[in-house]
């Protein structure tokens, strides 16, 4: 019965996540946005990101937890608390660890992503011109080898 459970704990998990965790959210998202509402634009940015740090969380304890009794009924509780307009949980964690973390390692990960964006754009560059040398010797080789095969189906007939 314990592992039935849990193989149907899993896909109820993961659909109850997708509807109240992203869809429901994303649609008053869309609301706060038409209606222009300051206080509401910041309640729903402040839960997309802690959402977005749950779902990151959530790619690694699902490694490591999923064995745990309960562990997917805890993670719908857990977006549900963040939802809810009584715990205001993604507001509570958001005020309470995650801007206070983020605004004393502004600096720090704005070099990062800085320096990360910098990276990218040279390897981006680097594997582009390797690609166009790749692309133009294979062109090459490939007109020599019809220029070739051309040459050798050469009978010698003169023409009048």
């Amino acid at each position: 019965m314990g592992k039935m459970t849990s193989l149907l704990s899993s896909p109820v998990s993961l659909l109850s996540r997708l509807i109240f965790g992203t869809l429901y959210p994303a649609y008053y998202s869309y609301k706060a946005v038409k209606s222009k509402d300051i206080k509401e634009y910041v309640k729903w940015m402040m839960y997309w990101i802690i959402f977005a740090l749950f779902t990151t969380a959530e790619t690694f304890t699902d490694i490591f937890l999923c064995w745990f009794p309960f562990y997917y009924e805890l993670k719908i509780a857990f977006v549900a608390w963040l939802l809810s307009p009584y715990t205001k949980g993604s507001s509570l964690l958001y005020r309470k660890f995650v801007h206070p973390t983020l605004s004393s390692k502004e600096k720090e990960i704005d070099d990062c992503l800085v320096q990360a964006k910098d990276r990218s754009y040279d390897a981006l560059v680097h594997f582009g011109k390797r690609g166009l040398n790749v692309a133009a010797t294979a062109a090459v080789m490939a007109a020599s080898k019809v220029q070739y095969h051309a040459g050798s189906d050469y009978q010698g007939c003169s023409t009048p």
